[in-house]
């Protein structure tokens, strides 16, 4: 699978941790190794733990997709994150690489999306369908190029694929997304990084940040200003 995954926080309650490309986070057939399967395995080993280890996921990401994903450790943390997440309470930030040039400073996509189960992704639809779920994406341009354009971007709907299609349907498709037409190739899945998230700490109740860094490749895009130094 490449990169194994790191931790980037963790206490009695919660776990973050940062997610590589090509690993699906929960729900794949007996056997077969997923984020939560490694993590439960590492945590069973390291802590030395004689029975099971609990661990419930509250935000995942979709397999090529890397960065931060919160794991409860306890099942009432995590009744109180999935809340948080019902609630829209938890705010995600995260970076993505375009293609082409992208014109605006900031705004806001709003689009109808419906899932299509048969191929395993989202189509833009209308308002009016009745499997119309409305996607709300916030953006703000980093830095462009004529080829390529940094984004960093704040959901205000969890919808699946959402931001993939998105930017797609805007004419610019996340580097390496084939599935949603993308043409320009990248080092590892693709272009898409769960940089940072803040939620409310299920027992103490206080904010908490916290932020995952880029993989290293990032460093081989063209543009330096941002990534540079953040990778």
């Amino acid at each position: 699978m490449g990169f194994e995954p790191t931790i980037l926080y963790e206490d009695r309650h919660v776990l973050v941790v940062n997610k590589p490309a090509g690993w699906v986070t929960m729900g794949l057939p007996e056997g077969q190794e997923t984020l939560l399967t490694w993590l439960k395995r590492m945590i069973k080993d390291r802590d030395a733990k004689p029975g099971n280890v609990f661990l419930g996921i509250v935000s995942r990401l979709d397999t090529p997709v890397t960065g931060a994903v919160l794991l409860a450790k306890t099942s009432k943390a995590a009744a109180r994150l999935a809340e948080q997440f019902r609630q829209r309470t938890v705010s995600k930030i995260y970076w993505a690489l375009v293609e082409g040039k992208w014109q605006k400073a900031k705004g806001t996509l709003q689009h109808w999306i419906k899932h299509d189960p048969r191929f395993h992704r989202v189509h833009i639809t209308h308002a009016k369908d009745p499997d119309a779920e409305e996607a709300l994406l916030s953006y703000r341009l980093l830095e462009s190029s004529p080829d390529c354009s940094l984004l960093e971007l704040s959901p205000k709907t969890g919808r699946k694929h959402q931001i993939r299609i998105q930017l797609s349907s805007c004419g610019h498709p996340i580097l390496g997304d084939r599935k949603y037409g993308a043409k320009t190739p990248f080092p590892a899945g693709i272009a898409l990084h769960a940089k940072e998230i803040t939620f409310t700490h299920p027992v103490e109740k206080i904010p908490k940040t916290v932020e995952a860094p880029l993989p290293p490749y990032w460093r081989s895009i063209a543009l330096k200003h941002f990534l540079a130094d953040q990778a």
